[in-house]
């Protein structure tokens, strides 16, 4: 699903109209129709509630104006306020200003002193729709629209309210908070979400919300090249828990190999190559230390071990590489993840340098893996080769060369860089991780909790992410990662819920993912 600014929505409603042939007042009133569908689904019944319908003079107010009239058909009483003097209200807004008042007129509110005498009378509203401010919104609101917005939120205690597209009194371009804005518990948006509904802080008060289609063809959407920020839905992954052939078996499935594991981290490994067989792979070997190894084989009985030579440490050694022994290791694998709990010793990430640069295979780094490219990202070159990098903010700032500070403030603009700029594809984590692709594509994911703060869980969607790219060899790239980080996230919410946040550790991830896959299945095609 595309994740929209202000200035491409309007832009797809006016290429909606000049090239699909689908009139603006169409589309004005399509969105009235969807917010009140919401509001019988979601407060029905209508007729046991006392409803406000608050409009501005814009577009915004002209999606009011529709809903009131819609509600008015149903023999609905309600009381309907614009805010503006009925002859500044201009285009699609004013035709359906003139509709409304073929049924009766709104009550005019359009200064401080005539909302001052029509609020007392509103007090025992139930049901508010918010139809004031639009997605246009770029600065604090202030004067009178900033005196009602606080009366709103203030003196009427019993309504519930719904936005009509973004609550007003926030931006559309961005998940911060610009100033005052209205209280609301649902809001319906139009053909796509906007920022604001997806990146924190202010998706946290945009309460429950709802994309209705008000005739925008998909191909507006999918075709327009300058829209590539995306939010990742469960219907777009039906593909990942879809039935397996009759005849599959596990050589159609790939095989993953792990460089993971040290003294002291063994567990990491021992969670990664889990996961990668949790996430359908249909072989893992962790290649480890051999000190390590014995600690880590006793961890799962499903995947394979082989032992490398180690450092002083018990980290593996560079010396791996000789004799071609990490060659034959290599040789048959599907996927190399390199990284979890793979230890930082100076000779280690030489290795994991030189194994970067050398091997074709689509390879995963996580952890020191992409430590060991901290300051010195002019060695690492993907030549066309899938390179997929998943740092946590810290991580991401080494890599960069930036502050944790500076990453979290401009995720979206240094990841999309990052990712394009080493045409690697860059997962980076976080409260709405990013999967951002090569060719600048963003995907968004709205999965996950707080819960999953905790050690290990990087380690699990390491190995998802590794164990999906050699289940789905054939699929696009991005939509396995994103996909992965989906599932990763979904676990980790199944796990909240049985668990609680406090109580979770990442292997409780592990035994969530089978139910993170039938929640997807759920969706998927029936046969």
């Amino acid at each position: 699903m595309k994740i929209l600014t202000a200035a491409q929505m309007q832009r797809i409603d006016r290429l909606t109209a000049e090239h699909y042939g689908v009139p603006s007042l169409t589309l004005m009133e399509n969105a009235g129709r969807g917010v009140v569908d919401f509001l019988m689904h979601r407060f029905a019944p209508l007729n046991e509630h006392r409803i406000t319908v608050v409009c501005g003079r814009g577009n915004n107010g002209g999606d009011g104006l529709v809903v009131a009239r819609l509600l008015r058909e149903q023999g609905l009483e309600l009381r309907i306020i614009l805010l503006a003097d009925p002859q500044s209200v201009k285009g699609d807004a004013a035709i359906n200003l003139q509709r409304l008042t073929a049924q009766g007129a709104p009550e005019v509110a359009d200064q401080s002193e005539t909302w001052q005498r029509v609020l007392p009378t509103l007090t025992g509203t139930t049901l508010l729709v918010d139809a004031i401010l639009g997605t246009g919104l770029s600065r604090p609101v202030d004067g009178f629209l900033l005196e009602i917005i606080r009366d709103l939120n203030h003196k009427l205690p019993a309504a519930r309210v719904v936005a009509v597209d973004l609550p007003s009194g926030m931006s559309a371009d961005s998940g911060e908070m610009l100033g005052e804005y209205v209280r609301v518990d649902g809001s319906v948006t139009f053909t796509a979400p906007k920022l604001a509904h997806v990146f924190p802080p202010a998706c946290e008060h945009v309460g429950e919300w709802v994309v209705h289609e008000i005739g925008t063809p998909p191909e507006a959407l999918a075709e327009d090249p300058e829209l590539w920020l995306n939010l990742t839905c469960r219907e777009d992954l039906a593909w990942m828990a879809a039935p397996r052939e009759p005849d599959a078996h596990k050589g159609n499935f790939g095989h993953v190999l792990l460089l993971a594991g040290s003294i002291g981290k063994t567990g990491a490994a021992a969670l990664a190559a889990n996961a990668a067989l949790r996430a359908g792979a249909g072989l893992v070997t962790v290649a480890t230390a051999r000190s390590a190894l014995p600690i880590i084989a006793s961890l799962g009985m499903e995947f394979m071990t082989e032992p490398l030579p180690e450092t002083d440490s018990g980290a593996i050694s560079l010396r791996a590489l000789d004799y071609g022994r990490l060659d034959k290791l290599i040789e048959g694998k599907s996927v190399l993840a390199i990284g979890p709990g793979i230890g930082g010793a100076p000779e280690t990430g030489e290795l994991v340098r030189t194994v970067v640069d050398r091997y074709d295979l689509p390879i995963v780094l996580d952890a020191d893996g992409l430590n060991a490219f901290a300051g010195c990202m002019d060695s690492f070159h993907t030549a066309g080769r899938t390179r997929v990098l998943t740092p946590h903010p810290g991580e991401m700032a080494r890599l960069a060369g930036l502050s944790t500070k500076e990453i979290q403030a401009d995720r979206l603009r240094i990841a999309r860089e990052f990712a394009a700029s080493r045409q690697a594809y860059l997962v980076l984590k976080g409260n709405r991780t990013l999967t951002a692709a090569p060719n600048g594509e963003i995907w968004v994911n709205p999965t996950g909790n707080p819960g999953m703060a905790t050690g290990g869980t990087g380690d699990v969607l390491t190995g998802l992410t590794a164990g999906l790219l050699a289940a789905f060899q054939s699929h696009p790239v991005t939509q396995v990662v994103a996909g992965a980080v989906y599932l990763h996230g979904l676990a980790g919410d199944l796990a909240a819920c049985e668990k609680g946040q406090n109580a979770m550790i990442a292997g409780d991830l592990l035994q969530m993912i089978h139910k993170a896959f039938a929640t997807l299945a759920a969706n998927a095609p029936q046969p």
